[in-house]
């Protein structure tokens, strides 16, 4: 890979630019725990965003022996492009909009706002069913490790790195599989740490690439790992 990574990201050299590297989300959560390994049995917590991050979250919790939970955050996604988005919203109402990309999409202000206000529903009614009545941890005396699936644009785990920060998390760390070049730098500026296991540079950047089987989860496959997990505790 041409160029150095800023001092804060650790990646896997020999998995850069690679796809096809991961059995799947639970697999990729054991690469990375490979890479945490000095957090093992301390006092870190584990944050998974729903859905696609909270089974790699799972595995690193499992492999480490640490605490794990979920902070829910969702995109904004663009009124006629369900996948594609703008910005996000986290568990604390904190939003980050992609402020660069807004001027080309031709949305006017109204659009944005109502993409804003139903995806706050859409957080809102997501911690509702995955905490129930089960307070947000306190995060004021413990490191928290946030875990996604991937980091393409960034601006989902940004939003979530906000809302921690409100949270008065006094060491934010990011963990993620598979991340894109410009996207790791960028959200690294951010926190303490960035941890990438595959990264990948070039115009062209998805996720799914990084893993053999790969399949999008509902918030049903996510309460059953939580259930799961919440049964070994």
């Amino acid at each position: 890979m041409a160029g150095e990574l800023v001092k804060n990201v650790v990646d896997i050299p020999e998995l850069r630019d690679e796809v096809g590297i991961f059995r799947d989300r639970a697999h990729a959560g054991k690469v990375l725990a490979g890479m945490l390994g000095s957090f093992k049995n301390s006092e870190a917590i584990v944050l998974g965003v729903p859905a696609g991050g909270v089974p790699v979250a799972a595995a690193i919790a499992k492999e480490l022996n640490l605490v794990f939970d979920v902070a829910v955050v969702s995109k904004i996604t663009l009124p006629w492009n369900t996948e594609a988005g703008y910005g996000a919203v986290a568990f604390d109402g904190s939003i980050r909009l992609n402020e660069k990309l807004l001027p080309r999409l031709g949305l006017s202000e109204q659009q944005v706002e109502e993409g804003i206000q139903k995806t706050r529903q859409k957080v809102t009614s997501r911690v509702r069913r995955l905490r129930g009545q089960r307070e947000f941890p306190d995060l004021r005396e413990r490191p928290v490790i946030l875990v996604d699936d991937g980091l393409a644009s960034g601006y989902t785990l940004m939003a979530g790195v906000e809302a921690l920060r409100k949270a008065k998390a006094i060491q934010i760390i990011i963990a993620v599989p598979t991340g894109h070049w410009g996207s790791v730098e960028m959200i690294a500026d951010q926190v303490h740490t960035v941890y990438c296991s595959n990264i990948r540079r070039g115009w062209s950047f998805a996720v799914a690439d990084a893993y053999l089987r790969w399949s999008d989860l509902t918030d049903e496959d996510v309460e059953r790992i939580l259930n799961q997990v919440r049964r070994e505790e």
